[in-house]
This record gives C-alpha cells, structure tokens and sequence, in this order.
C-alpha cells in the first residue's frame, strides 16, 4: 500500500512538470506569419539614356573616287570660243573609271542623349582621321576635218580626315540600344584635277602640222585643303556594359559631291567606346 502511494505521488510530480515545461518548448520552435517575410524581390534594372558622353572608335573604310561635272566645266572652259568644241565630244574624251582605296579609320565622338521613355533621341559630332586617295588620267587626240584635237585629263584626289555632325534615333531594351543616324558631312581634300588641250591643223593624210596660237594649253592644277560637302547615313547598336561605359559597332555610308571634279563616298564599319556622364 506504502509502495502504491508512492508511485502515486511520482506520476503525479512528473504530469505537473511536462506541463509547466510544454510552453517552454512551444516557444523554441518559430511561428510563419506572413507579415516576418521581409525578404521583397529585387527592383528592375534600369538604365537611364539620358546625358552627355564623349568616346573614340577605329575601323575600316572603303572609299570610292569617281570623276563629277566639275570636269566638264573644266573642258569647257579650256575650249572656250574655238570651233572644235562644237563637233567633238570632248566629255567622252575625259571619262575615267572610279578608283577605290580601302584602309584603318580612327577618331572621336561626343553627343548627348533625350530620352522618352524606351525612346532615344540623340545630337553626335565626330571627327574622323582616314587618309586614302586615288589617282587616274586620260589623254586622247581625235581628227576631226582637216584638224586634230587633243585632251588630256588628270583627276587625282585624296581625302585627309573629315567631321560631321548626325542626329541620332533609337529605342531602348533595357541596356541595349538599336540606332538609325543621318546628318551632315564636312571633308578636308588634297586635288589635282586639271585639263590639257591641244588643237591645230593637219595635212590630207591627218599629220598635225602643228598648234593654233595658244595652244597647247592646261587648266586646273593641285590644290591642298579643299573641302568637301555631303551628307552621311548608317545605324548601328550601343549596349550600357556599366552605368558609366557604353560600347558601340556601327555602320556609316557617307558621300561628298564634286570636289574639284571629284566625288567621294566612303562606306566605313567601326567599334567604339565611350563614357557616359
């Protein structure tokens, strides 16, 4: 009887004690509630087009030399108030075929940046260092009646560097940047464009017998830093690496008219990097 009122009073004591210590360990254990979760997903990454940027690029360019009007006011002009110019056609005695260079183009570029929304509108100016050139000459003699005619044309050219200034529209993806460019163009030339004429009778059997008074004689001549005019068009993709540092690849096609008879036209593909501030 001793032993069971023994037992009695250990259970009890061990109920009482699992009890008070439930709490206890209900409280070592956390509790989910929706407003602990602080952990929130992270903000898109955006970048902004906006602002000033100044870079530098190197590529290759292809430019194409072929002869323009300016040749023919030239001929005219060496011919002027003489009989023969009036049966001869004398511009088919100067057409030649365009010449091409192809070589390493480097410089600069600086511009700033409006953006609406994803898009982009731009003002860039660039300067650009290309040195290429192309040489080419004619000389034909014709007997026409009873004299001969003589033309002989130069028209060589070489385009030192050049700066242009193009609008800029692209539409933004994110960091990246798909761009149309146009604008215009300013070239600085080396020339040598002239004429040689020389006219005067002949026998029955077409042997000159010699020249007419003022004859032979030449128009035109070399001349250094002349500038060119004309336009460029291209487009290309600009891509934001960090918030500060924007690289570029990019395709222009530029075109200058009648440089002392001469037109030009580049086609250029070139990299680029700048910084953004």
């Amino acid at each position: 009887m001793r032993i069971r009122s023994i037992a009695l009073m250990l259970g009890s004591t061990a109920l009482a004690t699992s009890l008070f210590a439930a709490p206890t360990l209900a409280a070592d254990y956390p509790v989910l509630r929706g407003s602990q979760v602080e952990d929130a997903p992270p903000a898109p990454d955006r970048f902004s087009w906006d602002g000033f940027y100044v870079g530098g690029f190197a590529g290759q360019a292809q430019s194409r030399f072929e002869r323009d009007r300016s040749v023919d006011h030239l001929v005219n002009y060496a011919l002027l108030n003489t009989t023969i110019a009036a049966t001869a056609n004398v511009r088919d005695m100067t057409i030649t075929m365009p010449r091409r260079d192809s070589g390493s183009i480097f410089g600069g570029y600086a511009g700033y940046n409006w953006a609406f929304g994803e898009v982009v509108v731009g003002l860039e100016a660039d300067y650009s260092r290309i040195d290429q050139e192309a040489m080419s000459s004619r000389i034909e003699s014709r007997r026409i009646g009873n004299e001969f005619l003589t033309v002989g044309s130069t028209q060589n050219a070489r385009i030192n560097d050049y700066i242009s200034l193009r609008a800029r529209f692209g539409y933004a993806y994110g960091r990246l940047m798909p761009y149309f460019t146009l604008g215009a163009a300013a070239g600085r030339f080396d020339t040598n464009v002239s004429i040689y004429t020389d006219w005067g009778p002949t026998d029955v059997n077409g042997v000159a017998l010699g020249s007419y008074v003022g004859w032979p004689r030449t128009v035109g001549g070399p001349k250094k830093d002349v500038w060119g005019y004309g336009g460029v068009i291209g487009g290309g993709i600009e891509a934001a690496l960090t918030d500060n540092l924007i690289v570029r690849a990019e395709y222009l096609y530029t075109r200058f008219n009648d440089v002392e008879g001469v037109t030009t036209s580049l086609n250029q593909a070139r990299v680029g990097a700048a910084l953004k501030f």
